[in-house]
């Protein structure tokens, strides 16, 4: 495990340096373009500067950001006792130092990421809607497949390219659109100046800059890209090797990639690819080729998990790998080791028409107790939901007129 973990943070070291240099280049040519030969250094100096202030933001305060944009909610073993459990048994599976702190996201699109600056100060957010529609081996196949990232420590990584990948949008958007503000006011003019040679050579930095700016996000895109495609691969692994049920990870990715509901609505371009599975909407995602999803196809994935007939190890998802994809594993070859990780049986042995029908009605209790709403049965046994800005202390039974007591906020 930690000539993995080793590994995987070596490559991502790697990559985050091609990404700095993307940074870093575009700084440069758009400082060039707008000031000569000195501006070169200051826009280096700019661009570093936006780097690590965001850099810095996202060490202290990126998983609080990340989970405020995400609208999820700090959550208690009240809500979802089930998930609880299964967090905190992945928990000792992996030896994670600590337990993770659990989060639901108040959406019926059923999804789940990890977030945290390591596995010490982790966190795992779910929707309430991928609550809803798995059972308890599918739920343990995701949580396993958050839980291995965090213990292949792509949390922090994950989160520090999308820092970089937002300076660099940043970055390109303001030039290009000062460009397009200054030459709407005419300010283009100044070009001409300073003689014939001196001012072809400005506006042929100028077009440099342009370029640069335009490819410069397309580049870091497909290497965030690329990067979150790898990861999440490796969790896959992960997460069959944590639970010894390949089975439940791709069944849950299977009713993931089938399910109606709509978009995830706080999911973005930078946060997308924290997600278990893409949670933009199956029509554009069809439109987008492999280089620019921010996720492996799921078809894939599930027949890969399915191949693991042998075993739960790395190096039995890795040749299931090789013979579904017919290339070469993007397990390390230090991780796969001899280890002998034998299948278990399911344990969900309820049917599953009546679970799904079950499951499907309790979406809404799950996100009423997100949201605070107060239970409460009278004796005639109606359940009342009661929202939490309900003034009065009291409240009538619709059914049999009794009168119950609010408990004290």
């Amino acid at each position: 495990m930690w000539e993995l973990i080793r590994a995987n943070k070596r490559n991502s070291i790697i990559l985050m340096a091609i990404m700095a240099a993307v940074l870093l280049l575009l700084g440069f040519v758009i400082g060039l373009s707008f000031f000569g030969a000195e501006g070169g250094f200051f826009g280096l100096i700019i661009a570093t500067v936006i780097w690590l202030v965001l850099t810095l933001i996202s060490f202290s305060n990126g998983d609080k950001i990340l989970l405020a944009a995400s609208k999820a909610k700090l959550v208690t073993h009240d809500v979802h006792p089930q998930l609880f459990n299964i967090v905190e048994e992945m928990k000792i599976a992996a030896g994670l130092p600590a337990m993770p702190k659990i989060y639901i996201i108040n959406d019926p699109a059923p999804n789940a990421f990890a977030t945290g600056r390591n596995p010490k100060s982790a966190s795992v957010a779910v929707t309430a809607g991928l609550l809803a529609r798995l059972n308890r081996d599918e739920l343990q196949g995701v949580i396993a497949h958050e839980i291995s990232h965090i213990l292949h420590r792509d949390i922090l990584f994950v989160t520090l390219a999308g820092v970089m990948l937002g300076s660099i949008v940043l970055l390109s958007q303001v030039f290009l659109r000062g460009m397009f503000y200054s030459s709407m006011m005419g300010s283009g003019r100044r070009y001409s100046s300073g003689g014939r040679g001196g001012g072809q050579a400005q506006i042929v930095m100028l077009v440099i800059a342009i370029v640069v700016a335009i490819l410069a996000p397309i580049m870091a895109y497909l290497l965030y890209f690329a990067l979150s495609r790898k990861r999440e691969y490796l969790a896959d692994a992960g997460g069959a090797r944590l639970t010894r049920y390949p089975e439940g990870l791709a069944s849950a990715l299977e009713k993931i990639a089938n399910d109606p509901s709509p978009q995830l609505a706080a999911a973005n371009k930078v946060t997308a690819p924290m997600y278990i599975a893409n949670p933009f909407k199956k029509k554009k995602q069809r439109k987008l080729s492999d280089l620019t999803s921010t996720h492996p196809p799921i078809s894939e994935r599930v027949r890969i998990l399915r191949n693991m007939t042998h075993g739960a190890s790395f190096k039995d998802y890795s040749n299931a790998f090789a013979k579904v994809t017919h290339t070469k594993t993007v397990i390390p070859p230090t991780a796969l080791t001899k280890e002998n990780i034998a299948l278990r049986e399911a344990e969900s042995k309820t049917k599953k028409g009546r679970r799904t029908k079950k499951q499907m009605r309790q979406i809404g209790d799950i996100m009423r107790k997100v949201n605070q709403f107060v239970f409460l049965t009278c004796l005639c046994g109606l359940k009342l939901k009661i929202p939490p800005n309900f003034k009065p202390k009291k409240v009538a039974c619709p059914r049999c007129k009794r009168t119950l007591d609010l408990p004290a906020s």
